[in-house]
């Protein structure tokens, strides 16, 4: 069965509100999905999942959420080796913040490559100041992002 693992990075659900959204779409496509609010690095190397989608939000001064934190510093710091990866990120922001919207979402997106792992596509940055309702804009991306990147699953 092909694994996805959607890790959310949160400050007051609209992340993780995100993944519960789009989960049924990859369920549709085949795989076996797991939202993983507090993630842990062995969450992403012990199995690594065939797939991973990264629905992050950023502070007011663009770091990673607090539950967040742990996980991006584990990376930062072991520099585990991610070359098998493959993943897809949703960056949610607020652009006036200026300099520092979706600032964790491109700042994973970074350190993810750093590692060797492969982005699938374009990162989707949602901005709070256009859409309210961040899945109105996660759900059609995901939805072509599972078209165009032909993602499926073996569930069976």
């Amino acid at each position: 069965m092909s694994m996805l693992k959607i890790f959310v990075g949160t400050m007051y659900g609209g992340a993780l509100d995100v993944a519960e959204q789009v989960k049924p779409l990859f369920e549709e496509a085949g795989f076996d999905v797991e939202i993983l609010e507090q993630p842990e690095l062995a969450d992403l190397t012990e199995p690594m999942p065939e797939l991973a989608l990264f629905c992050v939000s950023t502070t007011g001064s663009g770091d990673y959420p607090g539950n967040f934190v742990p996980f991006a510093r584990a990376i930062e710091e072991l520099g585990p080796d991610l070359g098998a990866l493959r993943y897809g990120l949703i960056a949610l922001g607020d652009s006036s913040y200026g300099d520092t919207f979706c600032g964790s979402g491109r700042a994973l997106d970074t350190l993810l490559r750093e590692y060797g792992a492969t982005r699938l596509g374009e990162r989707l940055e949602v901005d709070a100041m256009e859409t309210f309702m961040a899945d109105d804009a996660a759900i059609p991306w995901v939805e072509e992002w599972i078209e165009s990147q032909q993602l499926k699953g073996d569930k069976t």
